[in-house]
Order: C-alpha cells, then structure tokens, then sequence
C-alpha cells in the first residue's frame, strides 16, 4: 500500500489550518481544514479495491514465430481506476503496436476486456497472465499495488526447417517402412535371381531368366523395413550470446529430423545427456510427434560435476542397429568420450557439430584473442579428424547455415567413407 500526492496534499492543508488557527488563536481558521480532515477521514476507513485478473489465450501450442492473441479479464469490489502493465517472461514479446501498459476504469458491474497481441520469439514452455496492477480507493488517497499471478500455461515448439534428404541409416529393424533393406526377402524393390526351389511362389518366377537357361529361376526382392533413429542432445554446456546459444540450435535441428524419420515411418527416440540424464524410447506415429516435441521443451543445460558415462542410459533408450545422430557443440569432454563410446559400442554414429565459434566473445563483448582463437579452431578440427578415424561422419554446423546443407555433407561422408 502506497501513498497518492493527493493524500499528502489533503493532509497538509489540514495540519496548516489547525496550525494556524492555534497560533493566531482564531477558532474559525481551524473550520478551512475541516473538509480536508473529514476527507481524510473517510477515505482512510475505506477498505482498497480488490482487483481480480485472468488470461485466456487464443492458442496454447504454438510454433516459434507465431504470434498469439491474449485476452485479460479485469474485474474489481469497488469501482475504481487502475493502471496494468504486463510482466512477461524472456522469450513473449509484445507485438510492436502493443502498448506495454494502459489505464482502465472498472465497475462492479461488469469486468473489463483487453485483447493483446503476443509473440513468441523463443521456444519453451511458459506461464502467462502476470500483471503488476496498480488500483486506487474511491477517494483517491491511497495506492494499492498487487502482481496478479498468470494461469495460462503456453508451449511455444521449436521452429522447423525443410530437408530434401535425410541421413540414411545403415541398418534397418524387422518392422515395415519406407526405407529399402539390405536382407532378401519379400519386397518391391528387385534385389537377384536365384534358381527355383520346392516352395517357391508361381507369381516370383522370371520367365525370360527361365526362358534363357532352361531351368526355372525366381526374382528376389529387398524388403521394406523401417529405421530406429536416436537424436543424442549433449546438454553439458552450452556457448551463448544475445539471447540464443548452441542449445537453441540443436533442439531446432533435433525437432526438425525428428519430423522429417517420423513421416518416413521410421522410430525416433530422443537422449538429453548433460547434468540430468532424460530419455524417450524410440516409437514412430503421431503420438511420438508430441512427445518429443515435450521432451525437447524439457532440454536445458544443468550444470553437474559428475562424470557421466553412456552405462547410466537403460538399454531400451539406446537400441541395436540404430542410427544415432549427435548434435553437439563439443565443448564438455564428458560428452565426448561419450560419443566415442557410442562408436566403440558399433553404434551407428553420426556428429553435427554446433559450432560455439560464433559465440565467442568475452564478457565486455569484445573481439576474443585472435591467436587463441586460432589454437581452439585448431584443436576442434584434431577432435574432428579423430571421430573420422573411427568411421563418424563429423559435420560443423554454424549459425545462418542451412541444416540441410549440414545434413548434406553428413550423408556424402558416410556415401564414400570407409
């Protein structure tokens, strides 16, 4: 509770004339500060308003850039003016033409509505509807000020990007899919011819093969299967600047390929190694969409001491045969050693290196030392060239970069590699 200039005022005024009229010893003097005393009075007995404040929000899961319209419900005991102004978190801005706080005149009679617009320039997810409310008694002598604590949870979903070709793993699992396996079974995709045995099915015979050899042979076919694909998030550290870091990419990236194996019916699991451990076992179909998208909104960096090592995972997260990408800024040794645990294990490995180089600055924001610099570079391109030793398509992904393109050389290394 605070004081108004009037309350001071009013006050003033009376003190002055009970003053006076004890001073100069003229009784009448004393009835010029009467109004103002009773005033006083009266409005000191008044109880301040209660000011009520709720949110409704026109969508609760959106994507980063979107905006959104909010709606505040404003309702008061007593009739009075109050003055609002939002407190939102980083990440929710106002739109532009929003004005950040306004003045409004509430009547028990009815609760006042106020549309904004809000726009989401961060994923995350998100309480809204806090208000710093500053209201006023109907004598206007005191000040009421109450932050009104939001309700309204929003899910903002990392923004994706669209991929023309994806990492092609190289094993698939016994479940059907969109992707051509290396076995010979039953399939569309034409794989050799064999001669005929006691068994075979009329419809897989080749006639010209049987035609030219006088003997019956048979087609063989690829079967269609699918794929387990693990998005490995190396959440130890994270190198930041001006709002966005390393981590904001990879959960982008993690949220774009886990769309883009998803809709080619493959199973996707997620794997946040860094201070605390999650996991989400691989599973395809829409439902999987929304977990990951949940799991991801979940990813940050917790700072930790212990050594971690790939044993704390179960081994339903971590199946056989899958391909694992890991988006990494390579900046924790613990989660370097464990991606070369995950090679040395035979998984399928491959590394998107999410470059901290664009983030380097010191802490005045300053151009960092040109020769250390170079020496980092240096040895980040000696931790490249060890993963590639061991057979891991290494890819440096910085800011501006398309990860298509990234996605691009990953695929062309582990095409010519040996």
């Amino acid at each position: 509770m605070s004081r108004s200039p009037k309350l001071a005022l009013y006050a003033a005024f009376a003190a002055a004339s009970f003053i006076a009229a004890l001073a100069l010893g003229r009784p009448e003097l004393a009835g010029l500060g009467a109004p103002f005393a009773l005033v006083l009075a009266v409005g000191l007995s008044l109880p301040p308003p209660q000011v009520e404040a709720s949110v409704r929000l026109s969508r609760e899961r959106v994507l980063e850039g979107d905006e959104i319209e909010a709606e505040l419900y404003l309702s008061s005991s007593e009739s009075c003016e109050v003055h609002v102004a939002h407190v939102l978190p980083p990440g929710i801005e106002l739109v532009e033409d929003e004005p950040t706080s306004f003045l409004l005149a509430l009547t028990r009679a009815r609760p006042r509505v106020v549309t904004v617009k809000l726009a989401c320039e961060r994923w995350g997810a998100y309480r809204l509807g806090e208000l710093a409310v500053r209201s006023g008694d109907r004598a206007r002598l005191r000040l009421a000020d109450q932050r009104v604590r939001g309700s309204a949870v929003l899910r903002v979903y990392p923004s994706r990007e669209r991929l023309q070709s994806l990492i092609t793993p190289h094993e698939t699992q016994p479940f059907a899919g969109n992707r051509v396996s290396r076995a010979k079974a039953e399939g569309i995709e034409f794989a050799d011819v064999r001669p005929y045995v006691r068994g075979d099915r009329v419809r897989r015979l080749n006639w010209r093969a049987s035609s030219r050899g006088q003997a019956l042979y048979v087609n063989q076919q690829h079967p269609e299967r699918n794929a387990d694909v693990i998005l490995f998030l190396d959440s130890f550290a994270e190198a930041q600047r001006q709002g966005e870091g390393t981590l904001d990419l990879a959960v982008r990236a993690a949220a774009t390929l886990a769309d883009h194996y998803l809709a080619a019916q493959d199973r996707v699991g997620v794997v946040g190694f860094g201070g605390i451990v999650r996991w989400l076992t691989p599973a395809s179909g829409t439902l999987q969409s929304y977990r990951i998208a949940e799991a991801l909104l979940e990813t940050e960096v917790n700072f930790s001491y212990v050594w971690k090592r790939i044993d704390v995972l179960p081994p339903r997260s971590l199946t056989p045969q899958a391909l694992v990408i890991a988006l990494s800024p390579l900046l924790d040794e613990r989660g370097m050693y464990a991606l070369l645990d995950l090679r040395r294990r035979g998984f399928d490995l491959a590394v998107v290196d999410v470059s901290p180089v664009p983030f380097a600055s010191s802490s005045e924001g300053s151009a960092p030392d040109p020769q250390a610099l170079r020496l980092w570079r240096l040895w980040r391109e000696t931790l490249h060239l060890r993963y590639q030793e061991l057979g891991v398509a290494v890819a440096e992904w910085t800011s501006g970069e398309s990860l298509a393109k990234v996605v691009g050389e990953v695929s062309a290394f582990r095409r010519f590699a040996r």
